[in-house]
């Protein structure tokens, strides 16, 4: 295998961004780094009242996340990450302001400094995009149980996903690998599994 990388795995919530780190983790020995999801202070009081906790949960996220991605680079291994900083400004708070939850100026202030932060961050090596369709996410969502989660609007779902597609069209920091993830299942499909590896191996 060539020189360490530095792998990203972007996709909407429930779309198995940590079901595929954990494979490759498995199938690869990739180290895993996961989301900061579960330290956020701010989640449980943001999806009870987006409005007035909307700045404060991204803020968390900006920040954490920036730091994670600055310590990525360099490490003697492959990483692969759960959700980029990438993704946290240009789809969550993008939406967020765009659905009235985060004023035009905490909005500024937030987006001044990820434009800032940006100027920083090396670009992963690989992303793998997982596109997947409302109704699945939703299934998802209820399946793996997350209490915060249940009562996520199906419309904020589907904006997410909107402005995914429109992020993942114009991403052009580094090579992208998308894999609808509702339709080819490389944990149970042996098929799949093997068109996945094949994608993953030839990129490595």
């Amino acid at each position: 295998m060539s020189e360490p990388k530095f792998i990203a795995v972007a996709g909407n919530m429930g779309a198995g961004k940590t079901s595929l780190v954990e494979f490759l983790h498995r199938r690869y020995g990739f180290q895993p780094v996961y989301e900061p999801y579960m330290d956020n202070p701010y989640l449980d009081d943001f999806y009870k009242d987006m409005k007035t906790w909307g700045f404060h949960s991204q803020l968390y996220f900006l920040t954490h996340k920036f730091r994670l991605h600055m310590q990525l680079h360099g490490r003697s291994t492959t990483v692969i990450q759960d959700r980029t900083i990438y993704e946290d400004a240009e789809i969550f708070c993008a939406n967020l302001y765009r659905s009235r939850k985060i004023s035009k100026r905490d909005y500024q202030t937030y987006t001044e400094l990820y434009d800032t932060m940006r100027t920083a961050l090396q670009p992963p090596d690989l992303m793998i995009y997982l596109r997947c369709p409302v109704r699945s996410i939703r299934k998802r969502i209820q399946q793996r149980g997350r209490k915060s989660e249940q009562e996520i609007p199906t419309g904020y779902l589907r904006r997410l996903n909107t402005l995914y597609e429109d992020w993942i069209g114009r991403y052009d920091h580094s090579p992208v690998l998308v894999w609808q993830s509702d339709q080819q299942d490389y944990l149970t499909d042996l098929v799949d599994r093997i068109e996945f590896q094949r994608q993953i191996e030839r990129f490595l």
